[in-house]
């Protein structure tokens, strides 16, 4: 079944019978987004968009959609989609009316090995031979989060969420550079400079959320403010 989340209909058929939506349909690369800012707001907004229209039309029981670091005060287009769809997903328990159907958030940090992730791209540029490692900043950090670890907070949404919730992972940040040291410690690194739209320390949850959030236990839960 092949589709584009910002077709309407065509996801309103993908989700006929559906009891769960794992929404994880993105445009995520920051610099991209940059340049293609109406590209990314109509994949990460009006993608999301029709996904909780899909799910209240079709009886869909269950919808987890997946965010991200770049969410929490954003400063870039790609952070600023993914915040406004966390609070449509979140403003969509609202709307149900008497329809059994529960909408959350799970926000993660930078999964390890995805698509476009600085571990495969280190090891590409040591495997192709080539004469530094490029690293944006050397004070840089991230948030890190295995792949398991990301299946793992999703299903504990699904089986714990009573819907607007924001669900976040306790995970550690590190620094990049001590990445690319790992990888290639006989590789020479060379700063670039930071790109367009990026943050030398991302945040999982702002000062403000903070005062709205639960320690769960391994999570922390953000809860809505309008209910």
């Amino acid at each position: 079944f092949i589709g584009d989340v910002r077709d309407a209909e065509r996801i309103k058929q993908a989700c006929e019978g559906i009891d769960i939506i794992i929404h994880a349909a993105a445009m995520k690369q920051v610099d991209t987004a940059e340049y293609n800012p109406e590209e990314c707001i109509k994949t990460n907004v009006g993608g999301a968009q029709n996904v909780i229209h899909a799910a209240l039309h079709c009886g869909v029981k269950h919808v987890v959609a997946l965010s991200t670091d770049k969410a929490c005060a954003p400063i870039n287009l790609y952070g600023a989609t993914k915040l406004t769809s966390d609070k449509l997903f979140i403003a969509a328990n609202n709307i149900r009316g008497s329809r059994d159907v529960r909408f959350s958030v799970v926000r993660y940090g930078n999964v390890m090995g995805s698509r476009g992730s600085v571990i495969p791209f280190f090891l590409e540029k040591k495997r192709d031979g080539a004469d530094y490692l490029p690293i944006t900043d050397r004070r840089m950090t991230r948030f890190n989060i295995s792949l398991e670890e990301g299946v793992a907070l999703v299903m504990y949404a699904i089986k714990h969420h009573i819907g607007g919730e924001i669900f976040v992972p306790k995970i550690p940040s590190y620094r990049i550079i001590d990445i690319a040291r790992a990888i290639a410690p006989e590789m020479p690194i060379k700063e670039i400079g930071i790109r367009p739209g990026e943050k030398l320390h991302e945040e999982m949850i702002t000062v403000t959320d903070a005062e709205n959030t639960l320690d769960i236990g391994n999570y922390y839960a953000i809860l809505p403010t309008i209910s």
